[in-house]
């Protein structure tokens, strides 16, 4: 039996890169993804096997179709996709621009909502199921964040777009679920970081650590923590769990 094919977007780094090193070391053929085509193709690079890389930007709806195209005509099955691409800007609500709103839902929302089209058709026409993960956030759950209003906003949508997606492809046996990730030390946190601490008056490493007295498991999470809950929800351990948006931030936002 075949190896199962999984895409990840937005994998060249940070969260992505650790949810396409998870997913290859439990057996899938990863095609990593990302805008920056020289970080994705260094981590298929490092993945080996039969994985492989390509630029995509997720805002595109011919490029994402392109790509499922060129993975169904290459491998004939398409198992698992992983929309993680996102970005985050700071900004106190009354000073974010129109053209950072934009920006924030067109990769953050429009994004996930593009490729879960193109990875749901896909699904469908070669019959036998799937599972799609879509990173949300724990911002995805509650407000109470300070100067992240349009991520906030983005991040909600993805929750309910998650939600409808499981709701209308069930009948095709294909799972859609998404994770609600907290404080992650990536490269986007440190840029959050510098940006928080400006806003707020106060050092970097102030503000590093009210994200961990935030948190009751007293650390600030790593990539890795997502990637075992994304591995999970793509495996047949979840074959039941569809909808649902599964918290991974050490205990700083219960539901």
């Amino acid at each position: 039996m075949s190896k199962p094919v999984a895409v990840v977007t937005g994998a060249g780094s940070g969260i992505g890169a650790a949810i396409a090193r998870e997913l290859a070391v439990r057996d899938h053929l990863v095609v990593v993804t990302d805008i920056d085509g020289e970080s994705a193709k260094a981590v298929a690079r490092e993945l080996g096997g039969e994985s492989w890389s390509s630029t995509l930007d997720v805002t595109d709806a011919e490029a994402v179709q392109a790509l499922a195209d060129v993975v169904v005509a290459r491998h004939q099955q398409l198992d698992v996709w992983v929309s993680n691409a996102g970005i985050s800007h700071m900004d106190r609500f009354v000073d974010v621009s129109e053209a950072d709103l934009d920006r924030t839902l067109a990769i953050n929302l429009k994004g996930i909502f593009l490729c879960g089209q193109v990875a749901a058709r896909a699904m469908q026409k070669l019959g036998n199921g799937g599972a799609i993960i879509n990173t949300a956030s724990m911002a995805s759950k509650q407000g109470r964040v300070p100067f992240l209003s349009d991520y906030v906003a983005s991040k909600f949508g993805v929750l309910g777009l998650t939600q409808a997606m499981a709701f209308e492809l069930a009948a095709d046996s294909i799972r859609v679920n998404c994770v609600c990730p907290g404080y992650v030390a990536t490269s986007m946190q440190n840029r959050e970081l510098a940006w928080e601490a400006s806003l707020r008056g106060i050092s970097v490493g102030e503000v590093r650590q009210l994200y961990i007295d935030d948190t009751p498991l007293r650390r600030l999470e790593q990539p890795e923590d997502v990637a075992r809950a994304v591995a999970f929800l793509a495996s047949h351990d979840a074959a039941f769990i569809t909808g649902e948006a599964v918290a991974i931030n050490g205990g700083a936002f219960m539901d």
